[in-house]
């Protein structure tokens, strides 16, 4: 009777053991089938979207005048990744470590952001708030933080800008002025023709009685390298219209360089 029941019980175990064994199989192929599924829909879905619908993710972005930049082109920051990828290898870094892993992908993200200026409309950005306004005083727009990319070296300059103009009939929102700063900036630039794209975007489209920017900036490209002079500031100015008068130049300037409150 003993044995029986010790045959008995072996069996049963047996039996659990097997069908635990079998629900684990069964809860293993259904994970693996779910991951294979949802990598198959995400490539899918990424084929449809950059293969059939290229036009909507390169033309209507770009058409758009002030979206911010978020999305990337798959193919062009792949193209980007590898150059970066590369110029560390010629500077023989391990980009295999972990820190450097990602960092070419990242580098070809953030460059892209950078100069996301060339897709976006600054004219488009005022003409979206021009309003009707008898309002024939001066506006002004002062200390507007904007960030860009020397040109010539790739190197960071920073400062801020200031913006006046007399409206002639219309005036524009406030907030367009950093706006078309931002879109300008986030270019390959040179301080100089910063200043004057600014400016002309804003006498073209407005067409006011007058215009004027100034821009102060410190530039990476002579701090951390070259000359190194660290407590160096650059400033440019640009001036149209009635701001060609001395009287009008030096109520503005005497403006933005006094603290009203």
């Amino acid at each position: 009777m003993i044995d029986v029941l010790k045959t008995y019980k072996k069996k049963e175990c047996y039996s659990k053991l097997k069908k635990s064994k079998i629900r684990y199989i069964i809860r293993t192929i259904k994970k693996s089938l779910q991951t294979l599924l949802n990598e198959v829909l995400t490539s899918f879905y990424l084929f449809l979207s950059f293969t059939f619908f290229p036009y909507f993710y390169t033309t209507n972005i770009s058409k758009m005048p002030y979206r911010q930049f978020e999305e990337y082109n798959m193919e062009v920051t792949e193209g980007i990744k590898n150059q970066y990828k590369n110029i560390l290898e010629d500077l023989e870094e391990d980009t295999n470590r972990d820190g450097l892993v990602k960092t070419p992908e990242r580098a070809a993200k953030a460059m892209q952001f950078l100069t996301q200026g060339y897709d976006q409309n600054p004219e488009e950005i005022l003409k979206s708030a021009m309003f009707k306004e008898d309002y024939k005083d001066m506006v002004i727009v002062k200390d507007i933080e904007l960030y860009s990319l020397c040109e010539h070296h790739l190197l960071p300059f920073f400062g801020k800008a200031h913006i006046a103009y007399i409206p002639n009939g219309q005036i524009v929102g406030l907030s367009k002025l950093p706006r078309i700063v931002d879109v300008f900036a986030r270019r390959l630039q040179v301080q100089e023709r910063l200043t004057h794209q600014i400016l002309d975007c804003i006498n073209d489209t407005l067409k006011p009685q007058g215009v004027a920017v100034v821009i102060e900036a410190s530039h990476m490209c002579m701090m951390m390298r070259g000359v190194q002079k660290q407590n160096s500031v650059t400033t440019t100015s640009g001036f149209r219209g009635q701001f060609e008068k001395i009287e009008t130049r030096n109520e503005f300037l005497k403006l933005i360089s006094t603290k009203l409150s």
